[in-house]
């Protein structure tokens, strides 16, 4: 494909915004159609970025011939529906973490990949951070092996309120939201499948409906093992916070950025062409799209991870 990738964003909030901001970085891509819950936000987050259509429904936006790719930042519950519906609609589509809440829905969004021959792929952001980058890197040069992943994920969050302060219509989840991101990740950089996971869980909210706080311990194939816990509570710092435990470094990433046990900065600007975990992301996503392959962090990849939530949850609602 040599002409511009034409693309449609759905979920104009903090994670849309994101996003936006990103392929504005990349050649050869223009967002075309902009979705939105609400008309008028969205018409004023699309006159910003210059997208000439707004629409308050999906299938307007897929009804576009010009429209190639679908970016997806909707709430949680609306994932996998919505893949599916784009890819019957012939069109790519990259659907924020996480991909479900549900392993059969997860499911149905590969069967529709596979019937459409279309890329999909999920926003599994820490495959593409260069912090992360950094120690994927090392492990296929077989310099580095993980031995244990120590991770924090932490936010004040007791109202439906996202990342820039503004009011939610959905509720977040610490299990198939932000475990999910570890979950992968852990996977990923140990080479190695899951095959024990345990989950604990703290009081659920009366209003909120959620627990607030959660402890999950996995171990891989190859023997790896890994400590998250994930807190609504914790009034700061936020943020995720890794520490990678291995046989010859350790390594703490924070984001973007990256440090050796010692807290010694380590320079991952030449990791990849950004800084910017989302930027490279959406570009791994337009560049499966061009060469007509499998992307990282694909609905296929990931899968395997949604499989360790769903054990989880029926952990803990046993």
């Amino acid at each position: 494909m040599t002409q511009p990738i034409k693309v449609a964003l759905a979920g104009a909030g903090a994670f849309g915004i994101k996003h936006l901001d990103g392929i504005q970085n990349i050649d050869g891509v223009e967002v075309v159609s902009l979705v939105g819950r609400r008309r008028e936000p969205t018409q004023a987050v699309a006159d910003k970025y210059g997208i000439g259509h707004v629409a308050t429904d999906l299938a307007e936006s897929l009804a576009r011939p010009d429209v190639d790719a679908v970016i997806l930042c909707t709430p949680t519950q609306m994932h996998a529906a919505q893949a599916i519906q784009c890819l019957q609609a012939g069109k790519h589509v990259q659907v924020e973490i996480p991909l479900c809440d549900k392993l059969a829905d997860g499911q149905r969004v590969l069967d529709a990949q596979r019937k459409a021959g279309r890329v999909a792929m999920v926003g599994h952001t820490r495959r593409f951070n260069p912090s992360h980058q950094y120690v994927h890197k090392k492990i296929a040069a077989g310099e580095f092996h993980v031995l244990q992943m120590d991770v924090q994920t932490y936010f004040f969050r007791r109202t439906n309120m996202n990342a820039l302060g503004q009011p939610r219509s959905w509720t977040d989840h610490l299990l198939w939201h932000h475990a999910a991101h570890t979950v992968d990740l852990f996977a990923y950089q140990a080479g190695s499948p899951i095959v024990q996971a345990n989950a604990l869980q703290g009081p659920v909210h009366p209003e909120l409906g959620i627990a607030m706080d959660m402890s999950i311990q996995l171990k891989a194939a190859n023997g790896a093992i890994c400590t998250l816990s994930l807190s609504f509570n914790n009034d700061g710092p936020l943020g995720t916070f890794f520490r990678y435990i291995g046989d010859s470094a350790t390594y703490i990433a924070r984001y973007d950025d990256l440090v050796n046990g010692k807290e010694e900065k380590i320079d991952v600007s030449k990791v990849a062409v950004s800084m910017n975990g989302i930027e490279l992301q959406d570009r791994e996503f337009f560049a499966a799209i061009r060469e007509g392959r499998e992307p990282n962090a694909s609905v296929a990849q990931v899968l395997p991870c949604y499989e360790v939530l769903q054990q989880l949850e029926q952990q803990l609602n046993a």
